[in-house]
């Protein structure tokens, strides 16, 4: 394993590169980028450390199970600590059908278990606590520090993944794959975020109870004119226009979202459009953001801080609602990265507090983080019950692909690995707002 002191060291030299380089994107700094990976490429025989841990590799009935494997791997008996076994009778625990799954994992880590899930080589009747459990142990951690998640923490650090050229990426490859989709998971409204279930019984009662708390949590009055930067399907835009008596202009980096969203808000001083943050002028009373954060990544906070104070009004609010990390990252988790959320990264709050000196005053921080579980478990039941009307168009592949998407991220909520923050703030000198509600 990559000791972290060689990352840290590794990191000093990358950040005096960076510094020196005044074009990232050319031919040069490519090939030196490219260079530097190479020299620091040899980082250990992974297929002697997956011999060293699972043994020879046999056949799947002959394999070891994790109960079985020497006290004297540590990552081995933390793993059994965690009342995880290989092949075992518990729902959490993961069926191997492929004896090439340990090696792999140990080879990439988190992206080596979830693609191998995809392509089937192991299964798990309940993924989510199987996750759950992971975490709660740490065992991410232990074989995290691999030649392929290095390459892609350096490669993040160098360079913008979500500037302008890349904003519509993730659009086109996620949000984009099928308002068939969306309609059959989600709720009623299209949230893709997550709901407030404090008193709800039901998907569409917590997404609601979601909406209205943004919608008192910034002061919503009628007359009031919203800037909303990643608005979905509009669902907040056409409740807060609805139940409040405001206009809102919502923003977002996908064409399905703009062509269904604007049909679902026909009639209401509602306008969506295709168009990037950072490109957004005007003066509104709010500028808001439920789920976009997570896109913006650590080299744009800052800017996506300057656009809301360039667009708000005097004595204006600001809003975010966003997935966050325990710790700060400079890229996302590589399978999410790669199948999912192409070039998104989770914010930590020392990031989004650094984005906000000499602008803002946090007024409200709230973590309704739990709150996701059942989100995602619902988005879940809903769309195991709708794939027989969708598996024609999408493929078993995909069934893998979402249900492992889905269900890791419910998982990765449950053990408090992720959080979900709702911050109000104002302007320097701007009278506090009453905006703590619950």
């Amino acid at each position: 394993m990559i000791d972290k002191s060689y990352v840290d060291k590794l990191t000093a030299r990358l950040s005096v590169i960076e510094s020196e380089l005044a074009d990232p994107s050319t031919a040069a700094n490519q090939r030196r980028y490219q260079a530097l990976l190479v020299e620091h490429s040899n980082l250990g025989d992974l297929n002697a450390k997956a011999k060293k841990y699972f043994g020879l590799l046999k056949d799947q009935e002959d394999s070891r199970s994790m109960r079985s494997a020497p006290d004297s791997d540590a990552e081995l008996k933390e793993m059994a600590q965690a009342e995880i076994e290989l092949n075992g009778s518990q729902p959490w625990e993961i069926q191997v059908h492929n004896p090439k799954f340990y090696g792999r994992v140990l080879s990439d880590a988190s992206l080596g278990l979830g693609e191998s899930y995809v392509e089937g080589w192991w299964d798990c009747a309940a993924l989510d606590e199987f996750i759950n459990r992971v975490l709660q142990a740490r065992l991410d951690e232990k074989v995290r520090n691999n030649t392929r998640y290095l390459y892609h923490t350096l490669r993040a650090k160098l360079f913008n993944r979500q500037s302008r050229g890349r904003a519509y990426q993730v659009g086109v490859q996620h949000y984009d794959l099928g308002n068939d989709l969306y309609r059959a998971m989600l709720d009623k409204r299209l949230n893709y975020t997550c709901g407030y279930w404090r008193t709800a019984q039901n998907l569409d009662d917590a997404q609601e109870a979601k909406l209205d708390l943004v919608c008192r949590k910034i002061g919503l009055k009628p007359g009031m004119q919203v800037l909303e930067l990643g608005c979905g399907w509009g669902s907040f835009a056409k409740y807060a226009a609805e139940k409040y008596g405001v206009s809102v202009l919502g923003v977002t980096v996908s064409r399905e979202q703009v062509a269904l969203g604007m049909e679902l808000c026909r009639g209401l001083p509602v306008e969506l459009r295709l168009q990037d943050y950072r490109e957004v002028q005007g003066q509104y009373d709010a500028v808001i953001s439920i789920g976009v954060i997570e896109h913006v990544g650590p080299h744009n906070y800052p800017v996506y801080m300057q656009v809301v104070d360039r667009c708000l009004k005097p004595g204006g609010i600001g809003f975010v609602h966003t997935i966050g990390s325990n710790i700060s990252l400079t890229s996302g988790e590589p399978w999410t990265d790669r199948y999912i959320f192409p070039n998104g990264v989770l914010p930590s709050l020392r990031n989004l507090a650094a984005a906000m000196e000499h602008r803002f005053v946090l007024e409200d921080l709230h973590n309704i983080g739990p709150h996701y579980d059942p989100t995602l478990m619902a988005w879940y039941a809903n769309f195991e019950r709708a794939w027989p009307d969708l598996k024609e168009k999408y493929g078993e592949r995909f069934f893998r692909m979402w249900r492992y998407y889905l269900l890791s991220s419910a998982g990765g909520f449950r053990s408090r690995h992720q959080q979900l923050w709702q911050m109000v703030f104002t302007r320097i000198g701007t009278p506090q707002p009453e905006c703590r509600f619950v």
